[in-house]
Formats: C-alpha cells, sequence, structure tokens
C-alpha cells in the first residue's frame, strides 16, 4: 500500500485534505434514511377493522365470507387432518397468497419463526454461502450476486446463474425466502445446488456452508498496466455493500486518494447487492455537487415524493474516473452509478445492471411478523426508472467465466485502464 504520510504534499493537496478533515464531523452525524424508514411500523402495531367488503354499492367489493367458507371446507374435508391442525399456518399461508397477489419479487411476508433469520440478513454476519439471491422478471430463482471470498464465489457461482433445485428439490413457485431458509444451515453442511448458465445444461454445484462476514471495502493503488503497486497512480476502490461501516470507509479511502495524488479513480461495484439508501448518497457526495440531485423516490402518493441530494464535498469530481458494473451490481450499486453517469459524466463500464430500484418498508405485525412491502420506486437524477431496466453501460464488456485472480487478468479493469487513458474521461 502506498504511503501518504512521508510524501511532500503540494499546497493545493493540503487545501483540499484541510477541507476534507473540516466535514468529518458532518459525515460521521449523517443519518440513515434507510434505517429509519426500515424501522418505521416497529412501534405502536394496531388492530385494523376492515369496513365494507360486502357493500355491493362500493366499487372493487369482496365478500369476505367466500374466505371464511374455503377455510371451513379445508378445515372440515382436507384429507390429511393434521396439516389442518394450526389455525397460524393456515393464516400465515393466506396472508402469504395476499402478499404473492401482488408479483413483486421484493414484497414479502415473514412469519415470526422467520422475522428473525431475516433481520440476520442486514447485521452484517449470517450462516449460510455468501450470495445474494432474488427472482428474475420471468419468476426464476437467480443468483444476483456472490460476495467475493465466500464459499458461493469460491465455487464458481455467477451473477444471473438460475438456481433449478436446492438439495434435489425443485425451485418452481419457490419464494426468495423459502430458499434462503433451504440454503442456510449449520456451518460446515454441505447444500447442493443444481445451476443453469446462460441456458446450458444444469450442474450441480455442492457448497460447504460457513460463517460469511461481509466485507465493506477494499483499496489498491494500481499503474497503467493494472498491477498493484506502492507507487501506483490509480485509486481502485472496491466497494462491497452499502451498509453502515461504507461512508466513513470510502471517507477513509478517499483521503488516501486526494493525499497520495492521485491521477485516475476506479470505482468497482461489480456483485455488490446494495444496502443503505443514505450510504449511496453519501458516497456519490464525493465526486457530485452539493445540492445536485443523487437520486429520486417516486410514490403512488406523489405528495410523499423526494429528491435525494448531494451534501458534497465532491473533492473527487475533478479526477478522471470510471465505475465498473454487472449483473450483480443493485440497488444503491444502481444509484451510485447512475448519479456518476448523469451528474458528472463518468463512464460506466460492464454489463447492465440487475435492475431492483424499488424501495421497501419494513413493518412488524401485531403477532411479530413482518411485512417488507415495496412503497416507491427509484428514479436517476435524469428521470430514468432504475427498477427492471437497470443501468446501461457506456462500454460495454462481458464478465469472464472464470473469476480473475489479479488485477492485471480482469477484462473489465483493463478496459477501464483504457478509457482512462482517454482525455474525455469525465469532462463536464
Amino acid at each position: 500500500m502506498k504511503s501518504v504520510f512521508f510524501k511532500p504534499l503540494s499546497k493545493k493537496t493540503k487545501d483540499v485534505a484541510v477541507a476534507i478533515f473540516a466535514i468529518i464531523i458532518a459525515i460521521g452525524a449523517l443519518g440513515s434514511s434507510f434505517f429509519i424508514g426500515y424501522q418505521k411500523g416497529t412501534q405502536r402495531p394496531k388492530n385494523i377493522t376492515v369496513e365494507g367488503v360486502i357493500d355491493p354499492t362500493k366499487d372493487n367489493a369482496v365478500d369476505f365470507s367466500t374466505f371464511w367458507q374455503a377455510w371451513e371446507v379445508l378445515k372440515d374435508k382436507y384429507a390429511d387432518a393434521s396439516a389442518v391442525e394450526n389455525n397460524k399456518n393456515f393464516l400465515y399461508g393466506a396472508i402469504n397468497g395476499l402478499v404473492n397477489s401482488l408479483k413483486d419479487r421484493n414484497t414479502a411476508y415473514f412469519a415470526p419463526q422467520d422475522a428473525k433469520k431475516f433481520s440476520e440478513d442486514i447485521s452484517g454476519q449470517f450462516g449460510g454461502i455468501g450470495a445474494e439471491i432474488g427472482l428474475s422478471e420471468e419468476g426464476q430463482l437467480i443468483i444476483v450476486a456472490p460476495l467475493d471470498d465466500t464459499p458461493a464465489s469460491k465455487a464458481g457461482l455467477r451473477p444471473s446463474d438460475a438456481i433449478l433445485e436446492i438439495d434435489g428439490e425443485s425451485t418452481i413457485e419457490l419464494t426468495v425466502e423459502d430458499a434462503v431458509k433451504k440454503i442456510r444451515g449449520k456451518k460446515g453442511t454441505a447444500v447442493v445446488l443444481t445451476i443453469s448458465r446462460n441456458g446450458q445444461d444444469p450442474q450441480k454445484i455442492s457448497i460447504t456452508r460457513d460463517t460469511i462476514q461481509i466485507p465493506t471495502l477494499e483499496f489498491a493503488w494500481l499503474n497503467g498496466q493494472g498491477e498493484e503497486d506502492a507507487n501506483g497512480t490509480i485509486a481502485y476502490i472496491k466497494l462491497y455493500n452499502f451498509y453502515e461501516q461504507a461512508p466513513f470507509q470510502f471517507y477513509q479511502a478517499s483521503l488516501k486518494t486526494l493525499l497520495g495524488d492521485a491521477h485516475a479513480i476506479i470505482v468497482d461495484v461489480r456483485n455488490n447487492p446494495g444496502g443503505y439508501l443514505d450510504a449511496a448518497v453519501s458516497i456519490a457526495g464525493w465526486f457530485v455537487d452539493e445540492g445536485k440531485m443523487v437520486v429520486k423516490e417516486e410514490f403512488r402518493d406523489e405528495s410523499l415524493n423526494e429528491s435525494f441530494i448531494s451534501r458534497g464535498p465532491a473533492a473527487l469530481k475533478d479526477i478522471p474516473t470510471v465505475i465498473l458494473v454487472n449483473k450483480g451490481s443493485a440497488s444503491a450499486s444502481e444509484i451510485l452509478a447512475g448519479a456518476l453517469k448523469e451528474q458528472n459524466n463518468i463512464p460506466v463500464i460492464g454489463e447492465t445492471t440487475f435492475g431492483k430500484g424499488t424501495v421497501q418498508e419494513l413493518i412488524t405485525l401485531n403477532d411479530g411478523s413482518l411485512l417488507k412491502v415495496t412503497v416507491a420506486h427509484w428514479l436517476t437524477p435524469e428521470g430514468n426508472m432504475i427498477d427492471k431496466n437497470g443501468i446501461t453501460p457506456d462500454v460495454e464488456v462481458s464478465e469472464p467465466d472464470a473469476l480473475p485472480v489479479s488485477y492485471q487478468n480482469d477484462p473489465v479493469i483493463q478496459k477501464a485502464l483504457e478509457v482512462l487513458k482517454k482525455p474525455t474521461t469525465n469532462i463536464q
């Protein structure tokens, strides 16, 4: 790693460093609107009386007696009496049916016994294989992003791999939440996934579960050939997620970049499944001028629409930069890529991103179960819908089938170095 403590600093660099240190308090005080929204509704749960459901004079009136009739028929006549003994299972199944009728891959219900497991997903450490999974637009269970240096990535899983079976059981009509429960297990045990890649013949991959600790950021100095070099002039910043530690660690990486007089920056959010909205807005502020839009939230009720604005300091905006994406770049990664592309003309290199551009609110119900509800969509500064569309790269480079073992044999990084040599990069 390049030492920054014994290198003489130019006056311009010193001025920038002083300005950055002056804003650290503001950065440290940043809240997380995502986290606040995520917790909204967890307090003061209440009973709700549904009125007018059988009033034929009202639009979309519903006769709930049909539901109760179906309930009683199943309770009385279903062949396996033990399967209908537990009324709570009936209730949870009914709520799941309600949620599934929306056909939204990001809205989900968690029964009380599953709510705790879901909470582990956002704590930063859990048992499993280390992969973000989701549903394609066709409803196929897929790998969204394997996390680096986890059992999933070591086993060769790639973004968009279709999961056909889990331990020999078909994933047809399996929800993401149910798939997570099947894939997780005791550390040291194995799960066998049947994978199809790009429509090819299925292959079975055995993966040994481990405790997953999610890294946040990697920093390195590269030279013009893509070699890691303590005396390099290209700052390489790899973001693995946008959770609590991301803004501060990006601040530290930005200091290294500025104090090291970097000639160029590569921001890499490939296989980054996202995280907190505020983290993406904070990090975008290092490139986007204060006061400019980073992303817009669009609700069903237009009065709730909100634009998230850069708080600066935009200290990196004049350094030639590229951002790397792939099919595994989702959510907050797409917010960052869209903002840098549209507000600072930063080239996006790689593959079209996943297209997860919705806002979820987590609501605790009376019995401790949870509803994760899509409440809004994200739009880029120019008004482009992220959900299902993703961010289209300016320079398209396909990911190699085999994971690169170094910066030099990574074709996306090599293309980034080639683009950074052109004088038009980041010109306003």
